[in-house]
């Protein structure tokens, strides 16, 4: 073993500790480091050390374990958390000579894993886990990334005590999403659709002039205002180091998914152009949870449009359920999900802002799945939280500092009908460009 790199004992390897200790040093920290249950190989390791036990091991670093990354059941938790000095935490432990007075780890892996949502609880209209119910929420730090910063609390330790370690900086990062729930507010929706949405204006909506746009839209006199697309190719690109997303609905039309026809070869034709120039993804349908072999077919509809197999996805409405909705999507052959946030709420599902791989908690196993959560939607601050323009971006402007602090990621998610001025929505794409000026205002890769 290399004497540069990080040693870390413990008594006993369990499933859910190797995968913490993945999550926290690989995935968040980017660091070398190396796993033994050999006390005395430790005592004599000549480099950076940690001990996660039940007591200290030597002088290395040294994380009491409060006991939950040695379980294999699911079991009512009291995590416990308190803020001190400015530092959320969660599981505390006692003792003497302690170098942290609470489990970074245990309570890593309670967030990630979303443990309180295999545990009973109650279900919105949709099916989903609400924001009120997490411990996040209730105890007041959902606005927080607490988990990358156990993970950089724990990198300062280790470089206080080894300062010949070298860890490598972390670095913010901003991933642009856009759910694709309609392409089109008026065009491409065949004969029925467009008489009945005329109609809808004039007598449900009693708004002759979104009937008369409507028409304009239809005889090609005016642009569609929900055909965003290239605008946001190229306002997203021109800011550096972005990524962008688009996540793509195919499902039947139904009650809960309207998107144009996947057969419809205006439709196609528009998913191939985003495919040229950004990343995609499958946005699989409302029914999905119910009927599991919808994102079989949904995903293949999406590998046949582009000629390359899809492998991110984001559910529509946010329908969230553990684990059978990451279950699903790993039978589909999806790598990457995008779904981890709430659609209530601003803040951090999970706790953390980084790419982390999927646990199944049942299975008590690491999977393969990668998941990706997001921060913010723009439905969350207009309609749930309805914020006018001016306070959704003083919101967006509030996590991507926080997220600039800890080198996190922004990964917020919009809708590309939502940049138009329909239903409610006049100046939210204002909004979105002040976001992004306020993104290049410091550079892309602040670094701790």
């Amino acid at each position: 073993m290399h004497p540069d790199m990080l040693l870390i004992h413990t008594p006993k390897l369990t499933n859910r500790l190797g995968y913490t200790l993945n999550v926290l040093f690989q995935h968040v920290l980017h660091a070398d480091f190396s796993i033994t249950t050999d006390e005395q190989y430790y005592l004599q390791y000549g480099g950076a050390k940690l001990n996660y036990g039940s007591r200290r091991l030597g002088d290395g670093l040294f994380i009491k374990a409060q006991g939950l990354l040695s379980e294999t059941s699911i079991e009512e938790q009291e995590p416990h958390a308190e803020c001190r000095d400015g530092m959320w935490m969660m599981y505390p432990v006692y003792g003497r000579n302690l170098d942290l007075p609470f489990d970074p780890l245990a309570a890593t892996f309670f967030l990630v894993t979303r443990y309180e949502e295999h545990l009973p609880h109650r279900e919105d209209e949709h099916g989903r886990f609400s924001a009120a119910q997490s411990i996040a929420a209730q105890a007041g730090f959902l606005d927080q990334p607490v988990v990358e910063q156990w993970a950089l609390l724990i990198r300062g330790k280790l470089l206080e005590r080894y300062p010949d370690l070298t860890l490598p900086e972390r670095h913010f990062r901003y991933i642009q999403t856009v759910d694709i729930d309609a392409a089109w507010a008026f065009l491409h929706k065949g004969t029925f659709r467009s008489v009945t949405g005329f109609f809808r204006d004039l007598v449900a909506h009693r708004d002759p002039a979104e009937a008369a746009r409507r028409i304009r839209v239809l005889l090609h006199r005016e642009p569609d205002p929900s055909d965003s697309f290239d605008y946001l190719i190229q306002t997203v690109r021109s800011v550096p180091g972005a990524t962008l997303i688009f996540f793509v609905l195919l499902a039947d039309y139904d009650e809960f998914d309207k998107p144009a026809s996947y057969l419809n070869p205006h439709y196609r034709e528009l998913i191939q152009h985003l495919g040229d120039y950004a990343k995609m993804g499958i946005h699989p349908g409302y029914s999905t949870i119910d009927q599991p072999a919808k994102a079989d077919i949904e995903t293949k509809r999406l590998d046949d449009i582009l000629h390359r197999p899809t492998v991110r996805a984001r559910y529509h409405f946010l329908r969230l359920q553990h684990p059978l909705s990451y279950r699903i999507l790993q039978r589909a052959g999806i790598r990457e999900d995008y779904t981890m946030g709430y659609a209530d709420t601003p803040g951090f599902r999970a706790g953390i802002s980084s790419a982390y791989p999927f646990y199944d908690l049942e299975r008590d196993h690491e999977t393969e799945l990668l998941i990706q959560p997001f921060c913010v939607t723009d439905s969350t601050l207009q309609r749930y939280l309805r914020l006018t323009p001016e306070e959704g971006l003083e919101q967006y402007k509030r996590l991507i500092d926080t997220l600039r602090a800890v080198g996190g990621t922004f990964c917020p998610l919009i809708h590309n009908q939502n940049l138009s001025d329909l239903y409610g929505w006049k100046g939210w794409r204002h909004t979105f460009e002040q976001m992004l000026d306020y993104l290049k205002q410091e550079p892309t890769t602040s670094s701790l």
